[in-house]
């Protein structure tokens, strides 16, 4: 039946969704999650979702034309997710699959597969060649920037499931706030929780050098982004100066960027954003590159989706867990002692929560 597919349209719903624990970083705070839901339609009925994380709900609204007028570019074309995928940069050549249109790229490829799977009768994990047993995860809900004490009391709730990780935001205005809050939390953990940290791309290179080499000792797992996303140089001298390891990759926008990261030494892992990486078509590139150079993989955001694509990749490390999209799934994504389980349902396994989209719909 997969073969016989067609695609018939493409829909979008710009939702907002409040934030159990607010999200404070050194670029911004985030109290909301502004979504983009994507529904394909096939000729023959079935369907397939994904959803972009669009930061801003003006971003959010701003898509709904662009996925519109791609779905009438795609309407008629067998629903091939590689060709499909091709189709897309095709559409996107002038203007470049960059910024936004990354999202509406990604989402649009992961509904593709979403559905290809569902016709299989497949989970997308299987699909994709992957195995089903559950995948690491750390709790990223929270942790953004607040007082030490606050932190302390914030981590030890994230636990809450079993979790054996969790993620804390650094990037204050001195090393001296950073270390006092890093301290708290990790006296406050028991020792045989991980503690990543993650600076969002808030130092320059001599502040990064400092701070990540001041971090050393402080019983952290990775430090994440310290620079501005793209400084491979740099980030490559702190990789070897500093024995923590370096973790960067959510901005990968496709493989070339990766590639350049890599060749440059610019980390000891990567991570990859479903959005920004080019959905699961980007993903599975990535992948293959990131095996090539044994580089461990975790992902950014996207649990429900990424859970999959980790099952499917080889060097696959940590799932970054967050629970913002919840609300409007049927089935969220479940943990079990801190582990990740992989849907067994056909497709990624989100469907929505009619209700609840029309509750948090843009206006």
């Amino acid at each position: 039946m997969a073969d016989r597919l067609t695609i018939r349209s493409l829909s979008a719903t710009p939702v907002t969704v409040p934030m159990k624990r607010p999200l404070g970083t050194s670029a911004q705070t985030i109290k909301d999650a502004s979504l983009l839901l994507v529904n394909l339609l096939t000729e023959e009925g079935i369907k397939g979702c994904a959803y972009a994380f669009c930061y801003l709900p003006s971003v959010a609204r701003a898509l709904v034309p662009v996925v519109e007028e791609l779905g009438e570019a795609l309407a008629g074309q067998p629903l091939v997710p590689v060709d499909i995928a091709r189709r897309i940069s095709r559409h996107f050549k002038l203007p470049g699959v960059a910024g936004p249109l990354t999202m509406v790229a990604a989402s649009v490829d992961t509904a593709a597969w979403d559905a290809f799977a569902i016709a299989q009768g497949l989970p997308l994990a299987r699909l994709l060649g992957g195995a089903t047993e559950p995948i690491m995860a750390y709790n990223s809900n929270g942790l953004g920037l607040m007082t030490p004490e606050a932190a302390a009391d914030e981590a030890e709730a994230l636990l809450e499931g079993g979790f054996k990780a969790v993620k804390l935001r650094l990037g204050r205005a001195d090393l001296d706030g950073d270390l006092a809050v890093v301290r708290s939390v990790r006296k406050r953990l028991p020792d045989d929780i991980h503690l990543m940290v993650d600076f969002n791309q808030a130092l320059s290179f001599a502040e990064a050098m400092r701070r990540c080499s001041a971090l050393e000792g402080e019983g952290i797992y990775w430090i994440e982004e310290p620079l501005r996303h793209d400084d491979y140089r740099h980030a490559a001298l702190i990789a070897q100066a500093v024995k923590t390891p370096l973790q960067i990759g959510e901005n990968f926008t496709g493989v070339q960027p990766m590639a350049a990261a890599l060749a440059a030494g610019a980390s000891d892992y990567v991570m990859f954003d479903l959005d920004r990486i080019g959905g699961v078509t980007g993903w599975q590139r990535a992948a293959g590159l990131a095996a090539s150079h044994d580089r461990e993989v975790s992902s950014h955001l996207f649990p429900e989706v990424s859970v999959h694509l980790l099952a499917a990749t080889p060097t696959r490390h940590w799932l970054e867990y967050v629970d913002w999209a919840d609300v409007l799934i049927a089935e969220p994504l479940r943990i079990e002692n801190g582990m990740a389980i992989v849907p067994d349902r056909p497709g990624h396994g989100m469907r929505w929560v009619e209700s609840a989209v029309t509750k948090y719909k843009l206006d």
